[in-house]
């Protein structure tokens, strides 16, 4: 199995492609149940190392014939991710034309976004009042308007942006 790992920091994300060949199964053993157990073994491998809240979205792909549409799983959560939802995307692909054959050397690549957990880099709320966090940051405006409060806000942002002399913190 042959690993690249690809960071791409600006989008907290990380790129891993895996280079496969999963084995035949034996002379008188059941093709499908062997087929089924590899690739249940080969996600919980390539996944092993994501938190559940990540996103993640997998491609799938035959390394000689590069030509041919990958398999594509959609982006979601880890602990979305279910051996049905990979099964259901191989039954699209075997009822359709597309050419896929999973005992030659297959290119699994697996994209992970980690989620942030916290409420940013700046000064933690812990819990204090809008009014206190207000006077904190500068870049929050409490609007104080009990109708129309939107157009408030967005009169208040233009006179920002442009300096208005009649503008008041």
């Amino acid at each position: 199995m042959d690993t690249i790992r690809k960071q791409y920091r600006r989008y907290n994300a990380v790129g891993i492609q895996h280079t496969v060949r999963l084995l035949p199964p034996e002379y008188n053993s059941d093709p499908v149940g062997h087929f089924i157990a590899s690739v249940n073994a080969l996600f919980e491998y390539v996944l092993q190392d994501i938190i559940d809240s990540d996103m993640v979205g997998i491609t799938i792909q035959n390394q000689v014939n590069q030509n041919d549409k990958p398999i594509g799983i959609s982006f979601r959560r880890k602990d979305q991710l279910s051996g049905e939802v990979v099964w259901s995307v191989f039954e699209k692909v075997s009822q359709s034309n597309a050419r896929f054959k999973a005992l030659e050397t297959v290119v699994v690549t697996v994209h992970s976004v980690a989620m942030p957990a916290r409420f940013g880099r700046g000064i933690k709320t812990k819990g204090r009042p809008l009014s206190v966090m207000a006077q904190l940051k500068r870049s929050i405006v409490e609007v104080k308007a009990e109708e129309n409060c939107l157009a408030h806000a967005i009169i208040i942002g233009i006179a920002r942006l442009k300096n208005d002399a009649n503008y008041k913190a």
